[in-house]
């Protein structure tokens, strides 16, 4: 048996078979560190393009790389979810299914990295790996949404916003990875706009989905830190749902702005993605005004994360509404400030929303280990800072090329990348100190799941 403690209202026993979503949060935090590894390796490349160019050129590190991260933040929220789900006492009759899913993406995580080191890629922006291998991830998508519906479906009345969130992001993960597989078609492949458009339109949608899971999960922890039931049965968060289910339908259009397309498509796009940036502000607002009147310190270092995710959720919809304008888009698509806007998210946004689950998961470490906490509260810090220090000197890099490709003098473009040298070698410097703070995170976070798995 398995008993989790210093947990208050998450003290459980569970059985070992129910180990399996602390596994799962194991390998998604792996997943991260190995994506640093290959985001550091990447921007190396940059200073020194000729650096391991025989063995591993930037062609294969930025795959691994994007393919990393990804896997971070699709098996921390599978992960947190199954978790969830087991404090219901619910998936006991899943136990096969769950094992399975999580032994089938552990093995295909390292068929993935090895098809990348034996050259096997598409050339696709997110899913690079050999189109074939997309059959075991849908497998596995199939099968969680099987244990999810299986374990709530008939068992709760007057569904929670997260349990909504949850179901659809599920469900349109699966549309939407068999939609990014339309290339294969002689129709599409032949046919550059409407290639371009359906991948766009797949992966925005795919992010769309991924962000279903991610930010039910922090209405979830908000809710089980305050004790609050009314607000995720509030209006604003179910018109937070709707607004987040057009945005997954709609919200990849401003990507496409280069491309032929409906006018009312992009303006719908732009008006939605916004829209729902501004409610999850106001939705954590709200949560932080209850925190005052109701601090839980048992989830302390789960309630700073969320306080951080407020943070990068405004200073991205800075950017979020800058590069969603037509006329600024014009100049920053295809730069670093696409990047920029990206690491915004998936870093500053999706990462604190996950420590914060995984934090709020394990307890509170300070009730063990005082040291530890301080190590992780200077962890956040320099976490914040190295980010925004990344972010600014990736928009830096985007505003001189996006000078280079529309107002130089025709140069070519090896000399527009010498001319960045310094720029690059800033980024890296910011890299390796984000990487740093995250590790400053993930390494006493990592110690404590595997001391409650082998417990």
């Amino acid at each position: 048996m398995l008993k989790l403690k210093g947990q208050v209202g998450l003290t459980s026993t569970i059985t070992m078979n129910n180990k399996y979503p602390f596994y799962f949060l194991i390998l998604s935090l792996c997943s991260l560190m190995m994506g640093l590894f290959f985001g550091l390796s990447a921007s190396l490349q940059y200073i020194f393009p000729e650096l391991f160019k025989n063995f591993t050129p930037f062609s294969m590190i930025r795959p691994l790389h994007v393919t990393s991260v990804l896997s971070w933040i699709l098996l921390g929220a599978i992960g947190s979810i199954y978790f969830f789900l087991n404090k219901k006492n619910s998936t006991t009759n899943s136990n096969r299914l769950l094992k399975f899913h999580f032994f089938l993406y552990l093995i295909l995580g390292i068929i993935i990295i090895f098809s990348y080191f034996m050259g096997y890629m598409t050339g696709r922006e997110y899913l690079a790996f050999s189109p074939v291998l997309i059959i075991p991830i849908l497998l596995g998508w199939v099968i969680f949404g099987i244990i999810f519906f299986k374990t709530l479906l008939g068992k709760i009345k007057n569904w929670p916003v997260y349990y909504w969130m949850w179901g659809t992001g599920i469900v349109f993960m699966i549309y939407h990875l068999c939609e990014a597989q339309l290339w294969l078609l002689d129709d599409f492949r032949d046919h550059f706009t409407k290639n371009m458009t359906v991948q766009w339109k797949s992966y925005g949608s795919f992010t769309g989905s991924w962000n279903m899971l991610v930010y039910g999960i922090s209405i979830y922890v908000m809710s089980k830190i305050t004790d609050n039931k009314v607000m995720v049965h509030s209006k604003k968060v179910f018109f937070f749902f709707y607004l987040g289910l057009i945005n997954l339908m709609f919200g990849w259009a401003h990507h496409t702005y280069f491309l032929p397309s409906p006018t009312w498509v992009r303006y719908l796009a732009y008006i939605v993605s916004m829209l729902e940036w501004i409610v999850l502000i106001s939705i954590i607002y709200d949560w932080k005004q209850t925190l005052k009147i109701k601090e839980n310190h048992n989830y302390h270092i789960s309630v700073k994360f969320l306080k951080t995710t407020d943070l990068w959720i405004f200073l991205n919809l800075l950017l979020a509404l800058l590069i969603s304008i037509p006329a600024v888009n014009y100049f920053t698509h295809g730069t670093h400030i696409t990047v920029a806007h990206s690491m915004g998210t998936t870093i500053g946004i999706n990462t604190t929303i996950l420590f914060s689950s995984f934090f709020y998961i394990v307890g509170d470490i300070k009730l063990q280990n005082q040291k530890i906490t301080n190590k992780i509260k200077k962890g956040l810090l320099f976490f914040n800072i190295s980010l925004m220090s990344f972010i600014l000197t990736l928009l830096i890099a985007g505003v001189k090329k996006s000078y280079w490709t529309h107002y130089s003098d025709s140069s070519i473009f090896s000399r527009m990348q010498d001319s960045q040298y310094f720029v690059y070698v800033f980024l890296f410097l910011s890299g390796i100190c984000l990487a740093t703070s995250i590790y400053m995170i993930v390494i006493p976070l990592l110690k404590k799941i595997i001391r409650i798995v082998n417990d």
